[in-house]
């Protein structure tokens, strides 16, 4: 889990795949945390994005240097004061939009996750956490 932090916070920006309805969804996101050995990103609850991954089922998809990761999930909410200020104490510039102590800050972590590594010059490797 913790290569696979790395790797995403050395990305800076992710694609996060979602469905809603039949239609997928994807979007860029640049937020991930660790706390209590867990994976973390975060939106709003007042964004479409945050109903299509709440409980579901999502694939993050990072390219950094001729390597590629994929991770699929199931995303679970975690309403806690505490994880949500761990997140925004580690992305500070948040904090202009979002506030632990409010109703629309959302974070979920990454349950039953499935991460792989992929290139054109390396067999594809993969992590469970």
């Amino acid at each position: 889990m913790q290569e696979v932090y790395e790797f995403l916070k050395k990305c800076g920006t992710y694609y996060l795949a979602t469905v809603e309805g039949d239609q997928p969804r994807v979007r860029p996101f640049g937020t991930i945390d660790l706390f209590e050995d867990k994976l973390y990103i975060q939106t709003g609850k007042s964004k479409p994005c945050f109903a299509q991954m709440n409980g579901a089922k999502v694939e993050i998809c990072a390219f950094d240097g001729g390597v590629w990761l994929r991770v699929a999930a199931t995303l679970v909410d975690d309403d806690r004061y505490e994880a949500k200020a761990h997140m925004l104490d580690n992305y500070p510039n948040l904090k202009r939009m979002y506030d632990a102590a409010d109703a629309n800050t959302a974070v979920l972590y990454l349950k039953d996750a499935t991460a792989t590594f992929s290139s054109f010059t390396a067999a594809p490797r993969t992590v469970q956490f």
